[in-house]
């Protein structure tokens, strides 16, 4: 395709200021953005309903933060409208980094926007601009620049790259692969050898076998270029972590992405808190529907004892606003540090980043960097210790009015005490939860571990939540608020395996007592937000005039529509909601992805079972891909006029 023509860009406006979010966000963690970077970002505009692009932007080069909340830079920027590659001064930047490393920086390129991410302790920082209102979608990735600067000795080793390349416009010909290289510390790339999917040829698998590949070191960066061939070829500029175990970049004349990681020579670490960002192309309709849906991503997961917990912040143009994307997933990770899912080939590195590349037709890129480590004296509110209840989903899910929250930390309590009155209370055991100065009704404390209902009336877009303990007050921990945030309380109590869905006879959905076609269940949750009538903080669900919620709440098995008969809290219970869901027919028997949203969200954690002949085990159906949450070609969004980046970008 060709790309829709704008103006140039004037560098004279590259200046990253604008409006902050509503409200304060903590600084505290400024400190982990803190000297020189190298950084790569890419833009994609959407310019028509079948995802094809109408502009395109790579922008790469050098950032400096000065660890107090401003930054300045030299990039270049290659702009698919534009004349030739341009390069310019950033000025004045600001960027925001909570204690816990999620946070916010200027938009390097559109004035007034924001790039939302996490930097980890190593100082990488990931991101992308969901809450664009200039309708394009973008995945930034930034690393500290070693000192002295990397020479080619420095690149050295066995690594695995993942890269998708959308830089032909259309999801026909996007290119996704994951490649090994063996550079030599000297010149030499080595044989690059691996797979790749082109977006047209769904499924078809492509081997991949260059080489005459080479490279030299400019500036602290690696120019690597490799002999034209129909997929990896030209030049690709490589970022290298100071210590050389994480690698990023792509073509200075092109708007791809590739990371990459250096392989271990032992049996990596995976496990804990993981921040992550990605790219996601879903082609699996285009060869029958004419379309694909890209979207960009940030968030965090939670890996333990092969499940995964996640949470993806996730933007498309053809949904109405972003949307918080929480999922569950398995793992059982060789000793190279490689598995795979129905959806991604992922590869843990040396130094546990963890890298993915799709499986087509569902193309994309993730990288996932490990959390920093948390601790603190007196009373200790973990930064990132704010989860759902009932999901378990991490703190970048955001937190909605009226949701059951659990708090970790240290110090929080004296002792274990469970509420046993009705409202519950807003100090137990001499502990006391406030969000944005408001008392949180609790339902129990301990010294490392707190349960809270948000209140009703906390609507402000930034969340200040903080715990006193007998008189002593713990650090303040920040986060999102969202409209809903659902999560599924499941029987296995930590948000994964079987649903807490009961028949209308008052017994579990279970394995051996499943749902059937045109049954009518209830399903128990928490985070679906403001309700109608409204209720007193911590009181019960109402008996009488149901309280039902605000947003409307949509529910799907698989990927058939439920329909939603009732949503609201779950009547005389605290802290919790229902709703109930009449199953479709012609599901497939066995366990079932049960999938609940909100306007804001969407939830794929939990599973039920289905009945019917040909049943399915929990273990197989868990290995099928989730039903992500993208619009159907009838809904989709229409795309006539889209706003150019640069158009954006001149206006300021």
């Amino acid at each position: 395709m060709t790309f829709k023509k704008t103006a140039g860009i004037l560098f004279l406006l590259l200046a990253a200021a604008g409006i902050a979010p509503a409200q304060n966000w903590d600084t505290s963690g400024n400190g982990m953005l803190t000297g020189s970077y190298y950084f790569r970002q890419v833009f994609y505009v959407i310019g028509s309903n079948d995802g094809s692009l109408s502009e395109a932007v790579a922008m790469y080069g050098s950032l400096t933060f000065d660890g107090n909340g401003k930054y300045s830079g030299q990039v270049s920027v290659l702009d698919s409208g534009s004349q030739g590659l341009q390069s310019g001064p950033i000025n004045n930047g600001t960027y925001s980094i909570s204690a816990s490393g999620y946070g916010f920086i200027s938009n390097p390129l559109v004035a007034g926007d924001y790039v939302y991410g996490l930097v980890n302790q190593s100082g990488i920082f990931i991101a992308s601009d969901t809450e664009t209102q200039s309708g394009y979608n973008d995945l930034l990735i930034a690393a500290p620049l070693a000192s002295p600067a990397p020479t080619v000795g420095n690149f050295k080793g066995n690594y695995m790259i993942a890269g998708i390349d959308l830089s032909s416009g259309s999801p026909q010909s996007t290119l996704n692969y994951m490649v090994q290289m063996n550079p030599d510390g000297v010149s030499s790339m080595g044989a690059t050898t691996g797979t790749a999917y082109i977006g047209g040829n769904g499924t078809t698998k492509y081997a991949l076998n260059i080489s005459g590949a080479g490279y030299i070191a400019s500036g602290g960066a690696m120019v690597a270029t490799f002999p034209n061939s129909n997929s990896i070829s030209g030049q690709k500029y490589i970022y290298i972590s100071p210590d050389g175990n994480f690698i990023f970049g792509g073509s200075p004349q092109g708007f791809d992405m590739m990371v990459g990681v250096r392989a271990s020579s032992t049996a990596p670490t995976f496990g804990g808190l993981y921040y992550q960002a990605g790219i996601d192309q879903d082609e699996s309709l285009l060869l029958s529907q004419g379309f694909a849906n890209l979207d960009t991503y940030f968030g965090s997961f939670s890996a333990n004892n092969n499940n995964i917990t996640g949470h993806q912040r996730l933007f498309s143009v053809f949904n109405n606003s972003p949307l918080d994307y929480t999922y569950s997933d398995s793992y059982s990770a060789l000793s190279n540090g490689a598995y795979s899912t129905p959806l991604m080939n992922y590869v843990v590195g040396q130094n546990g980043v963890r890298i993915g590349s799709g499986i087509g037709p569902y193309l994309g890129i993730n990288v996932a960097i490990p959390a920093p480590s948390f601790s603190g004296s007196g009373v200790y509110l973990n930064p990132t210790g704010i989860v759902n209840a009932a999901s378990y989903a991490p703190f970048t899910a955001g937190v909605s009015a009226g949701e059951l929250i659990t708090l970790y930390g240290t110090g929080l309590a004296n002792s274990t005490v469970t509420a046993s009155t009705l409202p519950l209370p807003t100090s137990l055991g001499d502990v006391q939860v406030t969000i944005n100065g408001v008392n949180c009704p609790i339902y129990y404390v301990t010294p490392t571990q707190l349960s809270v209902i948000v209140p009703y009336e906390v609507n402000s877009a930034i969340l200040q939540i903080q715990v006193n303990n007998n008189g002593a007050t713990s650090n303040t921990v920040t986060d999102f608020a969202s409209t809903t945030s659902p999560g599924v309380f499941s029987t296995a109590q930590n948000g994964l395996g079987y649903g807490a869905v009961v028949h209308q006879d008052g017994t579990l959905v279970t394995s051996s007592s499943p749902a059937v076609a045109n049954e009518t269940v209830s399903v128990y949750l928490t985070g679906l937000g403001a309700v109608s009538p409204k209720i007193t903080d911590g009181a019960v669900g109402p008996s009488g005039t149901l309280s039902q919620t605000s947003s409307t709440i949509a529910a799907n098995i698989g990927a058939t529509t439920a329909t939603v008969g009732f949503a609201g809290l779950a009547p005389g219970i605290a802290g919790e909601y229902q709703v109930n869901l009449t199953i479709p027919t012609g599901l497939t028997a066995g366990d079932n992805y049960l999938n609940i949203s909100g306007p804001d969200s969407y939830t794929s954690e939990v599973l039920i079972p289905i009945g019917g002949s040909g049943t399915t085990s929990a273990s197989a159906i868990a290995q099928t891909p989730h039903a992500r949450p993208t619009s159907s070609h009838a809904l989709r969004k229409p795309i006539s006029k889209p706003k150019s980046l640069i158009m954006h970008f001149q206006s300021h």
